[in-house]
């Protein structure tokens, strides 16, 4: 919100400020409750943090604009409440052909407007919306028992797909894990010292490979863990991601398509055969 005018001030003293609080959250402001860091720095910070964003888009100030693209950057659309007062809506009779409006970017957003004159009616209306938002954000009890977010999930398959299939490949192992218990939160070096640890050695080419030597490939801090795509040749592909909370997936090209891409290989996933092959070769 725009800092130093006094009736937003005022606004958000009596309206967002109890309309969070009723929802079980703590309402914060940067010029309020930063600690002493750069201002920027600070920001991104709470809108990384915070559960629910409210972003009051009166009088277009150009750094609430920033800081709502930066909120859908790093996908938290969910969690992003617009408001703004009424007479920035065009189709209010109070509108000035103009004035202050909202801009075409987010026009077809879902804002919720608020007149000066009814307070009491906004903070009713954005404690609902909060409401609705949390519960959007928070899985039922039944969702709950379930440990695989499909939706990280789905994100990462879609771009570890696009790569594989950009790389050449077709064919692909997947693996995914997470924790029941997902109340660990960890930096992006603790994840990225875990995965170093964790390579899985075989055929020479480890499983869940960490390539710190190679700009390209080594792994790279994402708002909510680390994610590496690595593409040393045409002879491989590797992706995956580990989150803060400890999900983890992996897609990477077969074994089998590295060898020979015009063979046809059989077993060579199962134990060994008697014979100390790992499985026949069809041409």
């Amino acid at each position: 919100m725009q800092i130093g005018n006094s009736q937003l001030d005022e606004m958000c003293r009596t309206v967002i400020v109890p309309a969070a609080a009723a929802c079980g959250l703590e309402a914060r402001r940067v010029d309020k409750h930063n600690q002493g860091g750069l201002l920027k720095s600070e920001i991104i910070r709470f809108i990384e943090e915070s559960e629910i964003i409210i972003a009051d888009l009166t009088n277009e100030r150009p750094n609430c604009y920033l800081e709502v693209g930066y909120a859908m950057g790093v996908d938290k659309f969910r969690n992003l409440i617009l408001t703004a007062r009424e007479d920035h809506n065009a189709d209010s009779p109070n509108h000035k052909v103009g004035g202050s409006k909202i801009h075409f970017d987010l026009s077809g957003y879902d804002v919720l407007f608020w007149h000066p004159d009814d307070l009491q009616g906004f903070r009713e209306e954005l404690e609902k919306r909060i409401r609705r938002r949390q519960a959007i954000i928070e899985p039922s009890t039944q969702e709950s028992q379930v440990p695989f977010d499909e939706t990280w999930y789905q994100h990462h398959r879609t771009v570890a797909s696009e790569g594989l299939k950009g790389a050449g490949f077709l064919g692909a192992m997947e693996i995914r894990f997470s924790l029941l218990e997902k109340e660990i939160k960890r930096s992006p070096a603790e994840l990225l010292r875990a995965a170093d640890a964790a390579q899985i050695h075989t055929f020479g080419w480890p499983i869940g490979v960490v390539l710190n030597n190679n700009d390209k490939c080594r792994p790279h801090p994402t708002v909510d863990g680390i994610v590496a795509e690595i593409v040393p040749d045409t002879s491989s592909y590797d992706y995956w991601a580990i989150r803060k909370n400890g999900d983890f997936f992996l897609l990477k090209s077969l074994f089998e398509d590295e060898r020979d891409k015009e063979a046809i290989f059989v077993d060579t996933c199962s134990a060994p055969l008697r014979t100390g092959h790992k499985g026949p070769c069809l041409k």
